[in-house]
């Protein structure tokens, strides 16, 4: 049975989540029609709370009315949507990561300087989108697998990636790209949270019995964590929130269990997760003292990077009950 729970430090929303959402809650309370272009999270909570505060998640820019307010999310988007949120009269709310905005910058300096890049990303990704607004041309690859057929040889070649893609990948492609290149570039654009998530996530799983990673089921980056749990040989279980919990047979043994999250995910779920594990795994003394064990651990995890939201209480209803060390 478990005994206690462990949330892994420098976790909670990254700087940019947590930018992108306090933008669109200050619109909102300052009573703007507000609306985020795509989900401004992947967290379907986080989702939830702002669309009870009236924030309204729009998949393209037709549907928002004239003079309303749309916020570009932290994965930013391609010029020529920011050109069209301005010919419609939209009030333009700028939440693009400060790091990817020099993403783009240094696409632009590549293409300048005629290089031919190469992208590494996931295909899609609402992040690689933007990317490839300013480096139509980029090259992207993902998996080792197809890097031999989809990269040329050329005298010169610049290499950039997605902010969450992990370290190693990034390593291991820029090794590769030697070989193909006489002259090659390396813009090393792999967000720096991203490398400490991950380090705090593997010093938390080499000292428990079992890992419990949180976050949505499309993010990357959550699932980088569930992988990197497994290569340093603890188990470790995915979810996407607490009420994926419904079997206490999955701890099995595990004495001491783990939390970590994904950048898209509230520390306070950490902590509802962990106490979640304490009153349905724990020993009797774990369950009469989940509540307060989780809380603690949360506090022990919970640093001002990591917090929620930068913002006082604007009336969401996840804002309700928080402990003091998230706030």
């Amino acid at each position: 049975m478990v005994e206690s729970v462990r949330i892994a430090k420098r976790t909670g929303f990254c700087y940019g989540v947590r930018e992108a959402i306090d933008k669109a809650k200050e619109a909102s309370a300052a009573g703007k029609s507000t609306h985020t272009l795509g989900q401004v999270v992947h967290n379907e909570g986080v989702v939830r709370d702002l669309q009870a505060l009236g924030i309204k998640t729009v998949d393209t820019l037709d549907d928002v009315d004239h003079g309303a307010a749309v916020v570009i999310r932290a994965h930013g988007v391609r010029p020529d949507v920011m050109e069209r949120a301005e010919e419609r009269g939209l009030q333009v709310i700028d939440g693009t990561c400060t790091w990817v905005i020099q993403e783009h910058r240094e696409l632009v300096k590549l293409v300048e300087e005629g290089y031919t890049i190469v992208l590494l990303g996931t295909p899609k990704h609402a992040e690689v989108v933007g990317m490839l607004g300013f480096a139509p041309d980029a090259i992207v690859v993902d998996e080792e697998e197809e890097w031999e057929t989809a990269i040329p040889r050329k005298k010169r070649m610049a290499l950039i990636s997605q902010s969450t893609q992990p370290p190693w990948k990034f390593e291991r492609l820029a090794a590769f790209m030697t070989s193909r290149a006489h002259e090659l570039k390396i813009v090393n654009t792999v967000c720096p949270v991203t490398i400490r998530r991950q380090q705090d996530t593997l010093e938390t799983a080499r000292e428990v019995d079992l890992m419990v990673v949180v976050g949505g089921r499309s993010s990357a980056n959550t699932k980088e964590l569930t992988r990197l749990c497994e290569i340093e040989g603890t188990p470790a279980i995915q979810i996407e929130s607490v009420h994926d919990l419904t079997d206490a047979t999955i701890f099995g043994e595990a004495k001491v269990v783990g939390v970590t999250g994904g950048t898209s995910t509230p520390i306070e779920d950490l902590r509802d997760v962990a106490q979640r594990i304490l009153e349905f795994a724990g020993t009797p003394n774990a369950q009469a003292h989940a509540s307060e064990l989780a809380t603690e651990a949360l506090e022990r995890a919970a640093t001002p990077a990591g917090r929620t939201t930068s913002l006082p209480n604007l009336g969401a209803p996840r804002d309700a009950g928080r402990t003091a060390g998230a706030a």
